[in-house]
C-alpha cells in the first residue's frame, strides 16, 4: 500500500473519574506506514498504552478517529497481534499448545497438518523446540517471552503491538530479545507498534521514534532513526546512536518533570 496503514487524526481519550473526565489524550495525530517499527516513548502514566489499546480495538476515542487501512478501527481482529509485558500465555497449556491456541479459532483456524507446520516453525525460530511439552512454569522470563511472541506471530498478524514486552527481563536477556526480535522481523515483515521506556532499546528497534509530552499525552516530536537493517549490537556505538540518546533522553526528562510540576500543582 502506497498509504499508511494506520492513521491517528486529531485522536482526545477522555476517562471519567470522581472529579470529572480526565483527558489521557490530545489531539494526537500520526501516522505509520507498511514495515514500520514504531516505538512510543514518554513518562510513565502518560497515556502510552491507551494508544495501543485504541490500536488494537479495546477502547475508542472520545473524538477524532483512528483508521486501519482508511477504515475506522471497530474492534479487536486477527490482524493485529498483540504483546504485553506479563507475557501472555496459559500457564495450564504447554508450549506447543500455547502456540497452536490462536490457530484452532475463528478466523485464524487452519487444518491440523498446516497448524503442526506453523507450531514447529515458530517453536524453531523461537529456539523453544526442546521445551514443547513444558509448561510456562518451567520456563526462564525470556523463554517465556519468546513463547508470548510466538503464540502473537502463529496466527499470522500484520500489525504487533507490543507493550514493554521486555521491560521484566535482566540487561542481559533483554539484549538478545532485541536481537531475536530484529532477526525474527527481518524474515516475517511485520508493522510493529512498541511502548517502551528505555531510549536504548527504542532506537536500536526502531525506524521511527514517537516521543510523547507529560499527560494528557500529546505528539512532542516525532524522530527518524538512521540505521538501517538488520541492525547488529555495534550500531551502540556509533556517535549518531550516542548524539539521538542524549535528546531522546532530554525531551523525556523534561515531560518527566512537567508531569511533576503537575502533581505539584493538584496537589495545592
Amino acid at each position: 500500500m502506497n498509504g499508511p496503514r494506520i492513521r491517528f487524526q486529531d485522536v482526545a481519550v477522555d476517562f471519567p473519574t470522581d472529579r470529572g473526565p480526565m483527558r489521557v489524550l490530545d489531539g494526537v495525530s500520526f501516522d505509520v506506514h507498511e514495515g514500520e517499527f514504531v516505538s512510543i516513548i514518554g513518562p510513565s502514566g502518560c497515556g502510552k498504552t491507551t494508544i495501543l489499546n485504541i490500536i488494537g480495538g479495546f477502547l475508542n476515542p472520545s473524538s477524532g478517529q483512528v483508521l486501519l487501512d482508511d477504515r475506522p478501527v471497530a474492534g479487536p481482529g486477527p490482524d493485529r497481534g498483540v504483546i504485553f509485558q506479563e507475557y501472555g500465555v496459559f500457564p495450564w497449556l504447554t508450549v506447543r499448545d500455547n502456540i497452536e491456541f490462536g490457530l484452532k479459532l475463528g478466523a485464524s483456524r487452519v487444518a491440523p497438518a498446516e497448524r503442526d507446520a506453523v507450531v514447529s516453525r515458530y517453536m524453531g525460530l523461537m529456539g523453544l523446540a526442546d521445551f514443547a511439552d513444558h509448561f510456562p512454569k518451567h520456563l526462564s522470563g525470556g523463554m517465556r517471552q519468546r513463547l508470548a511472541i510466538a503464540r502473537a506471530y502463529a496466527v499470522r498478524p500484520e500489525f504487533l503491538l507490543m507493550d514493554e514486552p521486555f521491560g521484566a527481563l535482566d540487561a542481559q536477556t533483554r539484549s538478545a530479545m532485541q536481537d531475536l526480535l530484529l532477526e525474527v522481523l527481518q524474515a516475517e515483515k511485520k508493522t510493529v507498534i512498541l511502548i517502551t521506556h528505555s531510549v536504548d532499546e527504542a532506537i536500536y528497534l526502531s525506524s521511527r521514534i514517537i516521543v510523547v509530552t507529560a499527560r494528557p499525552a500529546r505528539i512532542r516530536t516525532i524522530i527518524e532513526v538512521p540505521f538501517g537493517y538488520p541492525r547488529a549490537d555495534a550500531v551502540h556505538e556509533h556517535p549518531q546512536f550516542t548524539e539521538l540518546r542524549t535528546r531522546i533522553r532530554d525531551l523525556v526528562m523534561h515531560e518527566y518533570q512537567a508531569q511533576a510540576n503537575q502533581a505539584v500543582r493538584h496537589s495545592e
